[in-house]
């Protein structure tokens, strides 16, 4: 038997949905999904908490939740895209996430930088590091406006309060900044504070900037720093479920839950963590995974980005091209073989708060032989009516290799 995860980032969905209609369906309601609609119409569906309280409601943690890990092992976010990029972090490193942003008289404007291109984001990374880096502050370029901060000496500590900016567009800048947790983080949260308010001037005057503000595109003109931690400690995929793991994605936060876990770490040429990923290239890397692995863990961002930014009609478009020229051509180039296949969203991004909530996300789990439970099509409530209830922590995924 072999298994396939499709997960969709951010695509569930809450009502009043604006710009849908009237705003009583959401995104998976209107969008053509034929394929998706087949997993849950011959499986059994419900609902899983990927959010728990007492933890950010981010995506590594969601993954994290999907995949089974015990939260415990979560130290942050920037560790673990860290260690997708090979950077093994020393006892005295404190890795974070370094959001490339558009500030605008104050306001965080936008969380992405207007998703500036991977090229334009290293030289943007370059010249901080010239102005600002040390030996004990460095940028590394990641992926688009999704870049790393790692501070190296005794004197540093993870323990600040941050918060996400895909949370806070359209709010001041200066009030949510970093702050300390305890006495100790402070000379780290005076830091960041610091390197934040500074990066607006360097980063205003750089030709990438200037050359994207006379293109009438915004410009990445402000670092974010957030969610920092020391090298993190998972369990192994193997050991835990029996079966050998592969990822494919585009981000570097998926990639590194999986490089903790002694997964395979799939990379597609074009997959941009947007919508001009290449689906078919992704879709073709997961079968090809199959041959040598049992599970592949099939992730997608697309749909995350035009939550945040509050595009219901691209979403609804995105959902169909990821249903038609991904998971329906992962399904054709397997049918016939013994295949199970989950899918999902790590959490939704409701278009009308353009930010990650806590409520359970629809689940639908097919394998061969399996009673379907009568839910005809994959959406919220379709799932919440499924047999297999409200599911958490490794429920789903033992559900999947019963």
């Amino acid at each position: 038997m072999k298994y396939v995860v499709f997960l969709g980032d951010g695509m569930s969905d809450e009502p009043p949905v604006p710009g849908l209609g009237d705003g009583s369906r959401t995104p998976l309601q209107v969008a053509h999904t034929p394929h998706i609609d087949r997993i849950a119409r011959e499986g059994c569906c419900g609902t899983f908490r990927s959010l728990p309280d007492g933890y950010p409601t981010s995506s590594d943690v969601a993954n994290m939740s999907v995949l089974g890990f015990d939260l415990a092992c979560h130290t942050g976010r920037g560790p673990l895209e860290a260690a997708s990029q090979g950077i093994e972090l020393r006892p005295d490193q404190i890795a974070m996430r370094c959001n490339l942003i558009t500030e605008r008289d104050g306001i965080l404007d936008e969380y992405s930088g207007g998703h500036l291109s991977n090229e334009e984001a290293a030289e943007l990374i370059d010249a901080l590091n010239a102005e600002l880096g040390s030996e004990q502050v460095r940028f590394h370029p990641g992926v688009q406006y999704r870049n790393l901060l790692i501070l190296t000496g005794e004197e540093f500590s993870p323990d600040i309060a941050y918060e996400k900016p895909d949370d806070h567009q359209g709010d001041p800048i200066e009030e949510n900044l970093v702050k300390a947790k305890t006495p100790e983080a402070e000379t780290t949260a005076a830091l960041l504070r610091d390197l934040t308010l500074r990066s607006k001037a360097i980063l205003e005057a750089h030709p990438v900037n200037q050359r994207r503000r006379a293109d009438g595109q915004k410009m990445a003109n402000m670092i974010w720093p957030w969610s920092a931690g020391r090298r993190p400690g998972f369990p192994n995929f193997r050991e835990k479920y029996g079966k050998s793991g592969a990822i494919v994605s585009a981000v570097d936060v998926i990639f590194g839950i999986g490089f903790a876990a002694g997964m395979e770490m799939v990379r597609v040429e074009g997959a941009t963590g947007w919508i001009d990923t290449n689906f078919e290239g992704k879709a073709d890397a997961a079968v090809r995974a199959l041959e040598s692995h049992d599970f592949v863990y099939l992730h997608v961002e697309a749909m995350d980005e035009l939550s945040h930014l509050g595009d219901a009609s691209l979403k609804v478009k995105t959902l169909e091209e990821w249903d038609r020229r991904l998971v329906g051509r992962v399904m054709q180039a397997l049918e016939g073989q013994e295949v199970a296949y989950a899918v999902l969203p790590d959490h939704p991004v409701p278009i009308r708060l353009r930010k990650h909530t806590r409520t359970p996300v629809p689940f639908a789990l097919w394998k061969p032989g399996a009673t379907p439970d009568g839910v005809q099509s994959y959406d919220e409530p379709s799932c919440e009516r499924g047999s297999m209830g409200v599911l958490e922590g490794d429920q789903l995924m033992w559900a999947l290799f019963a």
